[in-house]
């Protein structure tokens, strides 16, 4: 079956903007998503055709070369010289990402952090842990005069059995022969190259030959620390008190991430705040 214009499938015309259809897929996706479409039996292949469309008009390069070339352009079997070069060089239209994680991005947002991995070869270094937040909440009393308060605070922290290695006896990690350290490995589609995470490590560059049996290879175990706050006095709800380093422990020997407290005041009996006072 011949495929649907792609600018069809979106419900937007030829000459629309990045947002004009950015804003039109993510109607589409919404509205065909087959968790709110369980009756209709055609809903994931639409759903998943969609996506196929907003991802190629969404790059500039992959946009450009549709437009002169349509559906073609991304059919294997042909010429390289047929279709556009990118700005980069090397491979027609440059590199990008695969559209898997980029589907649930638009529709779900940065659930977990942003974007996973970074470009080539980045993954296998030192990344820094990831940031925590903390709510506490305080009374009017504290909030005025100013408080220490003991938290408890659940988080992972460096392995002590492999100092976060992840490797036995605390034996370095090795280059993932699969992706040569990069953490991504490349397919040709079309006239583009496709780059995704490397399956075997996982995008990290490095795979684990004997798995700390504490942390399982992770380097990282989830532990609960205790920790001390200093409260100011005259914090409000909303004040935020960033613990530099407290975060979670950082990957592969890279810094911690911080811990940032966000206050809450409890609403007094008796009296009532008004600014300072």
């Amino acid at each position: 079956m011949a495929k649907r214009d792609y600018y069809e499938v979106l419900g937007a015309a030829r000459g629309a903007s990045a947002d004009e259809l950015k804003k039109a897929y993510r109607t589409k996706a919404k509205e065909l998503h087959p968790d709110r479409n369980k009756d209709n039996p055609d809903a994931e292949a639409q759903f998943k055709e969609v996506n196929e469309a907003y991802d190629v008009l969404k790059d500039a390069d992959k946009k450009a070369a549709y437009d002169r070339y349509g559906h073609a352009a991304f059919e294997g079997g042909m010429g390289a010289s047929a279709g556009p070069r990118g700005p980069r060089g090397g491979h027609p239209g440059g590199d990008f990402s695969s559209a898997f994680s980029d589907v649930f991005e638009d529709l779900f947002g940065d659930f977990m952090g942003g974007r996973s991995g970074a470009g080539g070869g980045a993954r296998n270094r030192a990344s820094r842990g990831s940031d925590l937040r903390y709510n506490l909440r305080v009374s009017l009393e504290e909030a005025y005069k100013g408080t220490q308060k003991s938290i408890r605070v659940p988080t992972l922290t460096t392995c002590d059995e492999c100092h976060g290695t992840g490797a036995e006896g605390g034996a370095e990690p090795v280059t993932c022969p699969t992706c040569s350290g990069m953490g991504k490995v490349r397919a040709q589609q079309g006239f583009f190259t496709v780059e995704r995470t490397c399956p075997t490590c996982g995008g990290l560059g490095q795979i684990v030959k004997n798995p700390c049996k504490s942390c399982k290879g992770a380097g990282r175990v989830e532990k609960e620390r205790s920790l001390s706050v200093n409260i100011p006095a005259g914090v409000e709800t909303g004040t935020r008190i960033r613990l530099s380093g407290e975060g979670e422990a950082g990957l592969r020997g890279g810094p911690a991430g911080d811990l940032y407290i966000f206050i809450e005041v409890r609403e007094h009996a008796l009296f009532q705040r008004d600014g300072l006072d």
